[in-house]
């Protein structure tokens, strides 16, 4: 089954996020992952979520989401984007 890592960030180092927004979409297609929204445009319809940043990755399973999100190659970019926003991440099984 598909699984999908959701993130809504609010980066606080912009010029510093910028290696990790260059950097990481090798090591998801390493993965097998695929971008589906990485940032753009939102528009809040319903409820008082107020999200800043969404960004969907796409996995052929959860097992490959958490390889690659417990993986060496994320590991130093994962630290990074911590230490540059901040926000919430989920995965998610779905169709």
């Amino acid at each position: 089954m598909l699984a999908y890592f959701i993130v809504d960030l609010d980066v606080t180092d912009p010029a510093a996020f910028e290696e990790y927004r260059k950097a990481v979409p090798a090591t998801v297609e390493q993965y097998g992952g695929k971008f589906l929204v990485r940032g753009g445009r939102l528009e809040v319809v319903e409820g008082s979520w107020r999200p800043t940043r969404v960004v969907v990755t796409e996995f052929t399973s959860l097992e490959h989401a958490k390889r690659w999100y417990d993986s060496e190659a994320y590991r130093a970019l994962k630290a990074l984007r911590l230490r540059t926003s901040q926000g919430n991440v989920i995965l998610v099984e779905g169709v």
